[in-house]
């Protein structure tokens, strides 16, 4: 019976002295069933009965004659303890829903049919066995050489089919696109329009983060490009030229250079710092908004081009799969 959560020291020992119960009769219960299946076989029933002839008709009177009994007596016992831990598995709510018990358990269920085509079944209580043992701390599997090469199989098994079912699967999806049934117009309108709203503003933010941090880690370099831009433009403008070969006009154009780029500065840093404001946002959504309605709408030509990126796209997805990573892990 499983070990229920309990703080008890009393009903913690009980556990565990039921257990070792458990596992003596499991190992008396298979050497019975091994010993028996040989005596049944003619030369080594020849043989037992040569070398010790006593005991050959101890064994013959006693426990062949009465095997069945004497099995009925151990399967009493483990359906005593599968029905005690389904009580306590119950009482705990270890499991989703009460009748699982059983199926988490079946080779301890499996064990506890006495029919004779059955039996060999009762091998499956070295699963049980194996697993109070490893719950008792008295052994553990996992640095077992066999259990290694089982978890390494086990794993390429798992990896294969998996990979196999996903392939398949993807190839039915190819086959739906390559079809033409039209995927991107039902693909807009169950999945991509109802979240449109959520999405747009999305993007808004998105854009407005990205602006104003793009300007705040880089502000100096553009007012920067703003000075040059402006002395550039005045510095091809016909009129400054004329202004400059006037009395004290050289002076006067820096002055006027330095009062347009001061303003336009200004304007540039006034104009980012506006990003954060409610009617920037509206601007950015509206505009979001238009895109959207553009990206949104289809026709034949942009379906098939749609549909042809989604082939490829899974197609990609199957290369990677079919990697077999099991190679690269034990290699």
């Amino acid at each position: 019976m499983p070990a229920t959560r309990t703080t008890s020291p009393a009903l913690e020992r009980a556990h565990l002295v039921w257990d070792l119960f458990i596992i003596v009769l499991v190992i008396a219960n298979l050497a019975l069933l091994l010993f028996d299946s040989l005596y049944l076989l003619p030369p080594l029933n020849a043989a037992f009965e040569a070398a010790a002839p006593g005991l050959y008709g101890a064994y013959d009177q006693h426990i062949h004659a009465n095997f069945f009994s004497i099995d009925l007596a151990f399967v009493a016992v483990f359906l005593l303890d599968v029905l005690l831990g389904w009580v306590a598995a119950i009482a705990q709510r270890r499991y989703h829903r009460w009748f699982f018990y059983p199926f988490v358990h079946w080779y301890d269920v499996l064990g506890c049919i006495p029919l004779g085509g059955f039996r060999l079944l009762r091998v499956l209580r070295v699963v049980s066995l194996l697993h109070r043992l490893q719950r008792l701390g008295m052994i553990d599997v996992r640095r077992w050489y066999l259990y290694g090469v089982a978890a390494k199989y086990l794993d390429i098994l798992m990896e294969e089919l998996t990979d196999r079912i996903a392939i398949r699967m993807l190839d039915n999806v190819q086959s739906e696109l390559s079809a033409g049934d039209g995927l991107s117009g039902p693909l807009v309108e169950r999945v991509v329009q109802p979240r449109k709203q959520a999405l747009i503003h999305e993007i808004g933010q998105r854009l407005e983060a990205m602006a104003g941090d793009a300007y705040a880690h880089h502000r100096d370099d553009t007012l920067r490009y703003v000075r040059g831009l402006v002395g550039r433009t005045l510095a091809q403008s016909p009129e400054l030229k004329r202004l400059e070969r006037l009395p004290m006009g050289g002076q006067l154009a820096r002055g006027l250079e330095a009062s347009f780029s001061d303003l336009a500065c200004h304007l540039v840093d006034e104009a980012l710092a506006g990003l954060k404001s409610a009617e920037f946002s509206t601007l950015v959504e509206q505009l979001a908004e238009s895109g959207f309605d553009a990206w949104l709408r289809t026709d034949p030509q942009t379906d098939q081009i749609t549909e042809q990126v989604l082939v490829d796209m899974l197609e990609l997805l199957k290369e990677r799969i079919a990697v077999k990573e099991w190679q690269h892990k034990y290699q």
